[in-house]
């Protein structure tokens, strides 16, 4: 936002009043918020991923010395330390986000180590500060490795009593690693967490290749890695943009597994559930769909969690698939969000921007490669300073004699040793508080040693200040140091999973059960439960008798193929009872009378049937392209059908109503939806009595007049091409079924 015009001058000594636009007022005051709110509140910093409150936290707490192998302070202590020199805000907001730091479900990397009640899953808070204790972690150490060092700016506190880091010098990439949510006015930002062993891994690749590609760092670092672990099913695609862009989203699912509970009976275990979910939220959101009725196959819902999460989700009965139940559930339910991906952060220079995953980590490198330049030229003067006062005692010890003389008789010793020998007055100082048994001739080895030793360190540093590929190395070996001190396995799966947008189909709602279809001669259909073991005991209508019989479940589709060349499909959840005679099929679909019933089958997705016209042509129809959505079915040949059998062989068997039988490969045969197709067998009078499909491995078989089953051993003596004529058949071969 840019204000045209300067602010008004101020009123004479002792004024109150400022004449000014209201609107300009407004502007100017609202932008002084907005910029405090963004900077000082809201966004993190890219490079040590914290906010003002957060890094004050760890400062105040690094101040008391509450280092791992301290003893934990009372939280009361830490808040009032913070808020009464670093964070003039309200003690709850400090205390509400020092908490978060130590929960273990809320960073993938604690850096507060919490003693007492910090909280839990379920969306409990955590007990009063005055109760809870805190300190450091290993983690936030190394955050603050180096800060005594000179190795970042410091600015005076809002009290100018005392002052405090700009930023961390963040030993690992703890924006990426923790991950950060916050909302600006104009801006918002909501980072996830990462495997930080993989970021370290990247930030090695880019050391080596600056110009690896956002791609190529998702070969390393394949997502996020939520500390309540989880599935994340965002496509690669999707997660490349967000990455790329800095701005997009993940899905991300609950885990769990399927428990077999015995005779058939299942349930659903939820092992860990999305980030930031409460857990007790989602029980009672479970609960809320079965009493509003909204998720038909979920049957009960229980919470066995002890220390691990264990949601125990019960199917409405045996027959429901866990698969579809659970697509239902993510569906409606907080079992599957949708984390907003936003990398909106202050740069170095304070300037919110947003970054990619690359961006992100080049700043965290740019900034440790800042720290260790820093870190080292503070070192550097260290040594010189040492170094000066050695070269002191070197020379003293060379003239041992002379300066025990001038200290024992000199009355201005100093002055005397200056002027004798060319010290400083610091050397001199530091000769004269020499005590005697320093002196020793042990001690002149010392400090030959400690004297070479530094000066190696000195030239080591000096030319790392001015090598930026000794500088790689080192910042390369400081990071691989972190990565084996923090390295843990990932928490979040990455896998895909179907779009869940769209409400399952309605066969997902039906309980799976095997059922017989039974279609009588004169069109009656029905379904028993389970198998029928003797169809003779079957009853049906006087003057009525089995036409089909097929097993099937109640979650099937039916086909049904008619005469006319059309094909029906029926629910086989719709059928009658098997109890009764059931009802007619015209019912169900509009067949029209005389029109006979060719075949019965349960739809199996993927498969193939083989349709025949009874003028002798034909061609193979995908099952899927056969479902009809209407009662009036699915035109599928051109003419009077004759039969559509399910392929299960290699090779077709026609049989002419002039008795002759040819035998030709199925691969001669064309794959279409629907037309006439192309000729089978050659007829000089009448047309195709019956057809079937068969194994080449096993041969064909045929029915004899006695309903016997009869093998057709010599059946390549009939092996030819589609549409000749073929030959006389076997005696007795009037019929393949």
């Amino acid at each position: 936002m840019t204000l045209h015009t300067p602010p008004p001058p101020l009123p004479p000594e002792g004024g109150r009043i400022v004449e000014e636009p209201m609107a300009e007022a407004l502007s100017r005051r609202y932008l002084a918020y907005a910029l405090s709110t963004i900077t000082n509140r809201a966004l993190p910093d890219v490079r040590d991923g914290f906010k003002p409150v957060h890094r004050r936290i760890l400062y105040a707490m690094h101040q008391m010395r509450l280092n791992p192998q301290a003893a934990a302070r009372k939280c009361a202590k830490v808040v009032g330390e913070v808020m009464g020199g670093y964070h003039p805000h309200g003690d709850a907001s400090i205390y509400d986000a020092l908490v978060r730091l130590a929960q273990d479900f809320a960073q993938r990397y604690p850096l507060v180590d919490g003693q007492g009640n910090f909280g839990n899953i379920d969306g409990d808070n955590a007990a009063a500060m005055r109760y809870t204790e805190c300190k450091l972690t290993a983690a936030a150490t190394l955050m603050l490795q180096g800060i005594d060092q000179d190795a970042v700016d410091f600015r005076p506190t809002y009290d100018d009593q005392d002052t405090e880091p700009t930023v961390l010098p963040a030993g690992f990439p703890n924006l990426l690693a923790n991950g950060s949510s916050g909302i600006a006015v104009g801006m918002a930002t909501s980072i996830p967490p990462h495997n930080v062993g993989e970021l370290i891994d990247a930030c090695l690749e880019l050391l080596q290749r600056p110009e690896a590609t956002t791609a190529e760092l998702l070969a390393i670092v394949p997502g996020p890695d939520f500390p309540t672990g989880g599935v994340a099913v965002e496509g690669p695609a999707a997660l490349l943009e967000a990455y790329e862009t800095g701005r997009g989203g993940v899905r991300l699912r609950a885990r769990w597994e399927i428990e077999d509970l015995g005779r058939g009976a299942r349930q659903i275990v939820v092992t860990e559930v999305p980030y930031q979910i409460q857990k007790g939220r989602l029980i009672e959101q479970l609960a809320e769909l079965i009493e509003q009725k909204k998720a038909p196959l979920l049957g009960d819902v229980r919470d066995e969690s002890a220390e691990d999460v264990r949601i125990v989700i019960e199917p409405k009965s045996r027959t429901v698939e866990p698969e579809v139940l659970m697509e239902t559930l993510f569906r409606l339910s907080d079992l599957e969000i949708r984390f907003p991906v936003n990398m909106t952060v202050l740069d170095a220079d304070g300037t919110p921007r947003v970054l990619g995953l690359k961006g992100c980590l080049i700043a965290f490198l740019d900034h440790r490669r800042d720290v260790l330049i820093r870190r080292s030229r503070w070192r550097v003067e260290k040594i010189e300073k040492r170094l000066h006062l050695l070269e002191g005692l070197r020379l003293i010890f060379l003239n041992i004699d002379e300066v025990i003389r001038i200290v024992r008789e000199e009355e201005q010793p100093k002055a005397v040793l200056i002027a004798r020998f060319g010290l400083s007055e610091v050397q001199a100082e530091f000769v004269l508080d020499t005590r005697l048994r320093q002196l020793a001739r042990l001690e002149e080895l010392a400090i030959e040693s400690e004297y070479k030793t530094l000066s190696d360190e000195l030239a080591g540093l000096n030319a790392l200040i001015v090598s930026p590929g000794k500088q790689s190395k080192r910042l390369a070996e400081d990071l691989e140091a972190v990565r084996k001190a923090m390295v843990s396995p990932r928490r979040t799966l990455i896998s895909e999973a179907s779009d869940t947008a769209a409400p399952p189909p309605m066969e997902a709602f039906i309980p799976r059960e095997a059922i017989t279809v039974i279609l009588s001669e004169r069109g009656w259909i029905r379904a028993a439960r389970g198998k029928v073991e003797d169809p003779s005991e079957l009853k049906f209508k006087e003057g009525d008798a089995l036409g089909f019989l097929i097993p099937a479940y109640t979650t099937d589709k039916l086909l049904i193929a008619a005469s006319d060349g059309r094909v029906f499909t029926v629910g086989a959840d719709k059928l009658a009872s098997g109890r009764g005679h059931g009802e007619p099929l015209r019912l169900m679909i509009d067949l029209e009378e005389g029109v006979g019933i060719v075949n019965l089958l349960a739809h199996q997705p993927g498969a193939r049937l083989l349709i025949a016209s009874r003028a002798g042509y034909g061609f193979i129809a995908p099952e899927d392209e056969l479902l009809a959505q209407k009662r009036g079915g699915k035109q599928v040949l051109n003419g009077e059908m004759l039969a559509a059998l399910r392929v299960t062989g290699d090779h077709v068997a026609t049989i002419g109503e002039n008795i002759k039988a040819l035998i030709f490969p199925l691969a001669e045969l064309p794959e279409m939806a629907r037309g006439k197709g192309v000729k089978l067998q050659a007829f000089k009078q009448g047309g195709l009595a019956d057809v079937t499909v068969f194994d080449g491995g096993h041969g064909p078989e045929w029915a004899d007049g006695g309903g016997r089953r009869r093998n057709w051993p010599d059946w390549k003596d009939w092996l030819g091409k589609r549409a000749q004529a073929g030959r006389q058949g076997p005696r007795g071969l009037r019929k393949f079924r």
